[in-house]
């Protein structure tokens, strides 16, 4: 995935229905892939974005979430800790091979793939503006919201 190209794709919400990208044309559109859902760096992540959402919000953008993890999971995922946005379910690994993120990982000294967490910022007219690789959970929400506004995206 690169800057300035514009996208859409079609995924399952954690309620099991097909959402596209598209659905959120006319806002800035936040997309942060994380590995796993209920996992300690994910869910610091997730929730910095529940805790910076009114602010993300008043900025014009929408927030959404994906991982591998299928429907059930985000959504349960999404209850424990009262997310406030949509989570996506790419239990096929497509959008995730579609932006590239699926890395070989080292765990516990064997060599998985799993998804190097990535947050891509989208222009209103679904145009990627701003990519934020090998994310780091902590404040990640904030320094999305910065750029939002140093970007002007609203």
């Amino acid at each position: 995935m690169e800057l300035h190209q514009k996208v859409d794709f079609s995924v399952l919400n954690e309620n099991g229905e097909t959402v596209h990208l598209s659905d959120y044309k006319g806002q800035p559109i936040v997309l942060f892939f994380y590995p796993r859902a209920d996992t300690p760096g994910c869910t610091i992540e997730a929730c910095g974005f529940r805790d910076t959402f009114d602010k993300l919000q008043k900025a014009g953008a929408v927030v959404l979430g994906i991982s591998r993890d299928t429907p059930r999971a985000q959504k349960k995922f999404k209850e424990k800790y009262d997310l406030n946005y949509p989570l996506l379910a790419d239990s096929d690994e497509k959008i995730c091979n579609l932006f590239g993120v699926l890395k070989e990982k080292n765990m516990y000294g064997k060599k998985v793939k799993g998804i190097e967490r990535t947050t891509y910022l989208f222009g209103p007219d679904l145009t990627l503006l701003k990519i934020f690789p090998k994310v780091k959970p902590e404040g990640h929400a904030e320094e999305v919201l910065a750029a939002i506004k140093e970007l002007k995206v609203s």
